[in-house]
C-alpha cells in the first residue's frame, strides 16, 4: 500500500518507475529513478536511501524506461493499479511525473535523452496538461551544456524544476549536504536554472541535534534569496518541507521535525520578499 511514509522505489517492482504518494506534489507522483545503483554526489544526512554510495548514476536503458513507465501509465488507466496499490481512485490522478531517485538523476549522460522520452509518452497518452513533468536536483550540474540542453527540452515540456537549497553557507552545505560547492557557484547554478525552465526552490529543515536552524544560517538563507530577486531572477516560489521519513544517514538519530509554526514563521518572512510559499510538513 502507499503512503506519503512509504517511498520505495522498489514498489512496482520495476528498475526505473515507481509510484509515490507525495507530500509535495499533493498525490500520486509517478517517479523516475535514474540512480538505480544508489549513487550520488552528495550525501545528505536526512536522506533516505540506504546504502547510499558517493558517484554517479550508471548508464541508463531509455528502452526499459519507457517501457515501465507506460506499465504503469497502463495500468492506472486501465485501473488495475488502484487495486493493486490498495489505493482509492480519487488519490491515484496522477499529479506529476518526477525525475527523481535515488540519487542525483542530471550525473545521468542521458538525461537530455530522458526527458525526450518522457515527453513523447506524455503526449501519447494524452496527460492531463497538470500532469507535470518535475526535476527534483541538487543543481549541482546545471553548469554542465548537457543538463541545459535537458532544462531546455522540460521548459518545452511546460515543465518545472525543484532546486534544493538547504544552506546557502559553506559550512552549512558541506554539514547537511556534504557537498564542496561554494555559495557562489549554487547562486550561479540556480540563476542558470531559473533562466532555461520554471524553477521552485525546495528547500528542507529542521532539528539538528535538538537545535532548530541557528538565525544567521536562516538570515544568510533570506537574504541569498532576496539578492536573486535583486538582481531579477525568475523563481517561481518555494517549497518548504520537514523531514518526514527515517533518514538512512549516520546523522539520522540527532535529526528531529520541527514544528508547524517555525515553519509558518520563516513562511512569513520569505512571502514578505514577494516570493509563492508552500509548506509541506
Amino acid at each position: 500500500m502507499l503512503t506519503t511514509k512509504n517511498h520505495s522505489r522498489d514498489a512496482a517492482g520495476m528498475t526505473y518507475v515507481y509510484p509515490v504518494l507525495s507530500r509535495r506534489s499533493g498525490g500520486l507522483s509517478v517517479g523516475i529513478n535514474l540512480n538505480p545503483d544508489n549513487a550520488c554526489n552528495w550525501r545528505c544526512i536526512y536522506c533516505q536511501v540506504p546504502n547510499l554510495q558517493r558517484g554517479s548514476a550508471p548508464p541508463v536503458n531509455i528502452v526499459q524506461l519507457a517501457s515501465e513507465l507506460r506499465q504503469i501509465l497502463d495500468s492506472v488507466r486501465d485501473g488495475s493499479f488502484y487495486q493493486q496499490f490498495g489505493m482509492a481512485r480519487d488519490l491515484a490522478s496522477i499529479r506529476d511525473i518526477a525525475i527523481s531517485g535515488n540519487g542525483e538523476s542530471t550525473t545521468a549522460l542521458e538525461f537530455a535523452q530522458v526527458v525526450d522520452r518522457i515527453a513523447s509518452i506524455h503526449a501519447e497518452y494524452q496527460l492531463h496538461p497538470d500532469t507535470r513533468v518535475v526535476l527534483i536536483t541538487n543543481g549541482s550540474m546545471v553548469h554542465q551544456p548537457r543538463v541545459q540542453a535537458g532544462l531546455a527540452r522540460l521548459r518545452v515540456l511546460d515543465g518545472e524544476v525543484w532546486f534544493k537549497l538547504d544552506s546557502v553557507t559553506r559550512a552549512g552545505i558541506q554539514r547537511i549536504n556534504h557537498a564542496a560547492l561554494t555559495p557562489a557557484r549554487v547562486r550561479r547554478n540556480l540563476t542558470l536554472c531559473a533562466g532555461l525552465c520554471d524553477t521552485w526552490i525546495q528547500s528542507c529543515f529542521f532539528k539538528y541535534h535538538d537545535l532548530p536552524p541557528a538565525e544567521d544560517e536562516i538570515q544568510a538563507y533570506l537574504d541569498f534569496i532576496a539578492s536573486l530577486l535583486d538582481d531579477s531572477v525568475d523563481l517561481k516560489g518555494v517549497q518548504l518541507y520537514g523531514i518526514e521519513r527515517d533518514s538512512m544517514q549516520p546523522e539520522a538519530a540527532q535529526l528531529g521535525k520541527l514544528d508547524v509554526d517555525w515553519f509558518a514563521a520563516l513562511a512569513r518572512r520569505l512571502r514578505a520578499l514577494g516570493l509563492m510559499v508552500v509548506v509541506k510538513v
